[in-house]
C-alpha cells in the first residue's frame, strides 16, 4: 500500500487508507495504527432503551476500531430498533447483548458494506454472562439486557456499562478501569479520582480535600493506661495521598485517671518505614505553659510527647503523669503536625 498523505489533491485513497489516516484523531490502544473504540464522553447518543419487549437505540455516533483496519466512523442520524428481545426462560436468567456492527466485505467476505445495531440473545444460565458475537465481526458493545426468568418475574433491565468511551489523543478518558496499554502522560478518570501514567505506575490526582476526618487517638501509658473518664480527647486528620496532617486535643476531666509511665497516642495511620523520624509540635497548658515535641519513629503507629524537665532546664524527656508538671483536671494538651504514612 502506498504511503498517502491526507489530504493532497489528485491522491486517491482506499477505504483502508482513509481509516488508517483517521486513526490519528482517536486515542491509541497501544498498537501501531490501533485506536480505542467508543462513544464520545457525555454524548447521549446510542443509548439503548426498552419499550415493552422492543429494543430501541437512539441516534448517535461511534468509532469502531478493528485490528489492521483502522477506525470505522459510524453515524446513525435517527433512532434504530434491532427488534424485540427473546422471551424469558422458565427458570434461568439470561444476559443479552446489543452492539454496533460494521459489515465490510473486504474484511469479513459478507458481501455487505453497511453498519447497524444488532441484538444477540444470551444463554440462560444459573450464572449468566453476555454472549460474544461469533465469527469475524467488526463490532462494539453498547448495552446489555438482563432478562429475568419467568419464575423470577420476567423483567428486563438495560445497562450501558459495557459501552466504551473514546477521546482524542491526549484527552482524559472516563473509564472505570485503567487503559490496558498506557503511554506516559496519559490520563483517565474513574469517576472518583483522576489518574496519570508516569511511565511505570498510575499517579492519583485527588480532589482538593474538604473537611478533616475525626478519629479516636487512643491514649496509653508505658506502665499502666490512663482512663479518660469525663475528660475530652479529640483527634482530627487530613490525608492527601501519603501526606497526613494530624491534630490531637486532650483535656482531662474530674474523673480522669492518669496511669503511669511514658504517654503515647495512636496515630490515624502508621508512619512510613523510610528511616526518617518525624517531629510534631506539642503544647501543654497547665499551671505553666510548656512547648514540646511529638516524635514519630519510622513505621510507628503511635507518637510520644517530650517536654522540658523544668521551666529552667532545656533538657527534654517523655511526658508522664507528673512531667513536665502534674497533669490534672482542666489542663490542655495540644498536638499537631505532618508526617508520611505507610500507605
Amino acid at each position: 500500500m502506498p504511503v498517502d498523505v491526507w489530504a493532497i489533491d489528485t491522491l486517491a485513497f482506499s477505504g483502508l487508507e482513509a481509516r488508517n489516516a483517521g486513526a490519528m484523531d482517536i486515542m491509541t490502544d497501544g498498537t501501531a495504527l490501533g485506536s480505542r473504540s467508543g462513544v464520545r464522553p457525555g454524548d447521549p447518543g446510542l443509548t439503548v432503551t426498552l419499550a415493552g419487549t422492543t429494543i430501541n437505540c437512539s441516534a448517535g455516533v461511534a468509532a469502531v476500531a478493528y485490528s489492521g483496519q483502522g477506525v470505522y466512523r459510524v453515524a446513525f442520524p435517527s433512532s434504530v430498533s434491532p427488534g424485540t428481545y427473546t422471551a424469558p426462560h422458565a427458570t434461568l436468567n439470561r444476559v443479552d447483548l446489543v452492539y454496533v456492527r460494521v459489515w465490510d466485505n473486504s474484511v469479513d467476505a459478507s458481501g455487505l458494506a453497511k453498519g447497524d445495531v444488532v441484538y444477540l440473545a444470551g444463554t440462560p444460565s444459573a450464572s449468566p454472562v453476555a454472549p460474544t458475537p461469533a465469527g469475524t465481526q467488526i463490532y462494539m458493545p453498547i448495552a446489555t439486557i438482563s432478562v429475568l426468568s419467568v419464575s423470577n418475574g420476567s423483567t428486563a433491565t438495560v445497562s450501558t456499562a459495557v459501552r466504551p468511551n473514546t477521546v482524542a489523543p491526549g484527552g482524559i478518558l472516563p473509564s472505570a478501569t485503567a487503559p490496558s496499554s498506557p503511554y506516559t502522560g496519559q490520563y483517565y478518570d474513574n469517576g472518583t479520582d483522576l489518574f496519570r501514567w508516569n511511565g511505570s505506575s498510575w499517579d492519583t490526582y485527588q480532589k482538593v480535600p474538604g473537611a478533616w476526618t475525626s478519629y479516636t487517638p487512643t491514649w496509653t501509658g508505658s506502665g499502666s493506661n490512663p482512663s479518660l473518664g469525663n475528660g475530652t480527647l479529640v483527634g482530627r486528620y487530613s490525608k492527601i495521598g501519603r501526606l497526613v496532617t494530624v491534630h490531637i486535643n486532650l483535656i482531662p476531666g474530674s474523673t480522669t485517671t492518669y496511669g503511669s509511665g511514658n504517654y503515647n497516642w495512636v496515630l490515624p495511620f502508621a508512619a512510613a518505614n523510610n528511616g526518617c523520624s518525624y517531629v510534631l509540635q506539642a503544647h501543654l497548658l497547665g499551671t505553666d505553659r510548656w512547648m514540646g515535641q511529638m516524635i514519630i519513629s519510622p513505621a510507628a503507629s503511635t507518637t510520644s510527647a517530650f517536654f522540658n524537665l523544668s521551666t529552667t532546664n532545656s533538657r527534654i524527656d517523655f511526658m508522664t503523669p507528673t512531667r513536665p508538671e502534674t497533669f490534672a483536671n482542666g489542663s490542655q494538651l495540644r498536638i499537631t503536625g505532618t508526617y508520611e504514612s505507610a500507605t
